[in-house]
């Protein structure tokens, strides 16, 4: 019993030298083992964007499917294509307007007297900022509208933490594109009446944040790809 003691503690002596060793007086779970919140982020944001493009090629399956002759009229086929159009999930095609909104350069300065020096939180773009250009191109008559690579529909929710931009369980950085199909007149008058944006404008014009509008061809925006399912709290039983 003692020989197997002393041949414990010899062991767990060999265990601590090796990993003393390794670790050269840091900290190999922190420094090895530990990603970073931003690399976690990234990795499940990628994740996401491969299971939404499998849910839309599930879902075309499902609608190849349905196409079949169900017993449905034509009169009723109409109505349920009307639907699909109106709720986002199929492809939409027309004259469209792109916004881009962007940071502000890291060094950036008043441009204009009477104004003082940027604060950081002057310079990037904000959750507000982005909601006021689509809620802006909604009142301006928009048929559909893109934010990224990623089609709104009525459930979707345009959010931001800190400097970047979360839509659909998927992270996005500056610039952001925003593309909207429509009347691009009415589009851009729409943002101009915005007192929101007008709001923006001060901060372009002094401090140098990004804005544009261009106006597109005749562009495709895709359909809505993701889950529809709605998600909400429940008491506790």
């Amino acid at each position: 019993m003692r020989v197997l003691t002393v041949g414990v503690f010899a062991l767990a002596g060999l265990i601590f030298f090796t990993s003393f060793n390794t670790a050269k007086g840091t900290n190999i779970r922190t420094d090895a083992s530990l990603l970073k919140l931003s690399d976690l982020i990234q990795e499940r944001s990628h994740k996401n964007g491969g299971l939404d493009e499998s849910n839309g090629s599930l879902r075309r399956d499902v609608e190849a499917l349905a196409e079949r002759d169900d017993g449905s009229t034509r009169a009723e086929d109409d109505k349920l294509a009307a639907l699909e159009n109106r709720a986002g999930t199929q492809k939409l095609k027309g004259d469209a307007i792109t916004v881009t909104l962007d940071d502000a350069p890291p060094n950036a300065t008043a441009k204009l007297p009477g104004y003082p020096e940027p604060q950081p939180d002057y310079l990037v773009i904000h959750q507000q900022d982005l909601q006021a250009v689509v809620n802006a191109l909604w009142q301006g008559g928009a048929k559909g509208v893109k934010v990224m690579d990623q089609r709104l529909i009525s459930t979707s929710a345009v959010r931001c933490v800190g400097n970047t931009l979360i839509l659909q369980g998927r992270v996005y950085s500056p610039p952001y594109k925003i593309q909207a199909i429509g009347d691009p007149g009415k589009l851009k008058q729409s943002l101009a009446d915005s007192k929101a944006i007008q709001n923006y404008m001060v901060y372009v014009n002094v401090y140098g944040l990004g804005w544009n509008v261009a106006d597109d061809s005749t562009v495709t925006l895709p359909g809505y790809s993701g889950t529809v399912d709605l998600h909400y709290a429940k008491p506790v039983e």
